[in-house]
């Protein structure tokens, strides 16, 4: 590993702490199935206390749920043809067909060209359901299927395959998907059928209705801390920042996984070696499809589960190849993994501790990935 040629990307990390891109960050970048940077830069935490961030940090991956969870456990029922990515969702839920959505398929949900809409604060629904009475509504059973039923419920915004919009509720209903199927638990069958199989150790959900039924605690000198929530009246630490999953009990098919850089790293060279023929825990054929850009509609950036570099303005910078596949987290979380240049880099920041104010990792992120592939190809 030659670490001198790392140090531009080393201070431009030390600066960005300094000017308050994020308190802290972790970065690993990988080449094939070596790991050639992995570096640790600020604060784990700001308030209460200040705590350095550690390589080994859990962190809130937020929307990377989509692509590290339910897309595998889709992928995995697709294998076992449970389902196929052109079966209609209404085959599954009977009621969901309302609203001239009976053409719906999981290929549709999984590229984000359903026409469901992007996003719902279902959550205030269920705050306001506690307020009026209902005991131990928030972060429950009976609220995830509360949400679910207006999953179902809801108007489309346009015909499925006429026009992509990344859809946080496409992916909560993917997540229903797998437990209806599978007749598990969303965390339980990604635990079982996808970290344990992968070797992730600090890769997780965390049940908020466990939680409480066990007064279970998540041991929160391990994870990065997120926003002083406005609503939640204190810091959150070891349960899920997004409102919406939140109040789903903190399992749900668009957010709410918790992980490591490390075990992020492992979990992509493991679908390397799927996609290459040498591991048959994913058939290559499977992840092929799921890995390239979806046609459904013309101009869209998203494969299955996962986003593509866009022409312009990409997070994933300049360097990354067409074929490539990424995601980003509201938290400050991201993945790119250049398929053709068989690296990745993965960043995890805690962006949004202790507020959410500030959006200047938007820059941030192109520029370092571009001064991480110039540093590992030297151009």
């Amino acid at each position: 590993m030659v670490e001198m040629i790392f140090h531009p990307v080393e201070d431009a990390f030390k600066e960005a702490v300094a000017q308050g891109v994020f308190p802290g960050a972790v970065v690993l970048v990988g080449r094939g199935e070596e790991i050639v940077f992995e570096r640790a830069f600020g604060y784990r935490s700001l308030v209460p206390e200040k705590t350095p961030m550690q390589p080994e940090t859990i962190f809130d991956l937020a929307s990377l749920t989509k692509p590290l969870a339910t897309t595998p456990a889709v992928m995995l029922l697709v294998r076992e043809k449970k389902i196929r990515l052109e079966d209609r969702v209404c085959r599954f839920f009977a009621n969901f067909g309302v609203f001239g959505k009976t053409h719906v398929t999981f290929r549709h949900l999984l590229a984000h060209c359903s026409g469901l809409p992007a996003w719902k604060p279902y959550y205030e629904d269920i705050i306001k359901g506690a307020k009026e009475g209902k005991i131990n509504f928030v972060a429950s059973r009976a609220a995830k299927s509360y949400v679910f039923e207006q999953i179902h419920r809801e108007k489309p915004e346009s015909a499925p395959a006429t026009q992509s919009l990344y859809s946080d509720l496409g992916f909560m209903l993917l997540g229903e998907a797998v437990e209806e199927i599978s007749g598990w638990s969303l965390d339980r069958y990604c635990q079982d059928r996808v970290f344990k199989p992968m070797g992730l150790r600090s890769t997780s959900f965390v049940d908020l209705t466990l939680l409480r039924a066990r007064r279970l605690q998540p041991v929160q000198e391990m994870i990065a801390p997120t926003e002083d929530c406005p609503w939640r009246k204190k810091i959150l630490c070891g349960e899920v920042h997004d409102e919406n999953a939140y109040a789903m009990g903190g399992v749900a098919g668009h957010a709410g996984l918790f992980s490591s850089a490390r075990d992020i790293h492992l979990f992509l060279t493991r679908l390397r070696r799927c996609q290459r023929g040498e591991d048959q825990f994913l058939p290559a054929p499977i992840l092929k499809e799921f890995l390239a850009r979806d046609e459904t509609v013309k101009g869209s950036t998203y494969a299955l589960g996962w986003d593509t570099p866009s022409l312009e303005g990409s997070s994933s910078g300049s360097y990354f190849s067409p074929k490539s596949v990424g995601h980003l987290g509201f938290t400050g979380t991201s993945i790119w993994w250049d398929l053709e240049k068989d690296c990745h880099i993965i960043l995890l920041s805690n962006r949004i501790h202790p507020s959410r104010s500030s959006d200047k990792i938007k820059t941030f992120r192109p520029y370092i990935h571009d001064l991480i592939m110039k540093t590992l190809y030297h151009e």
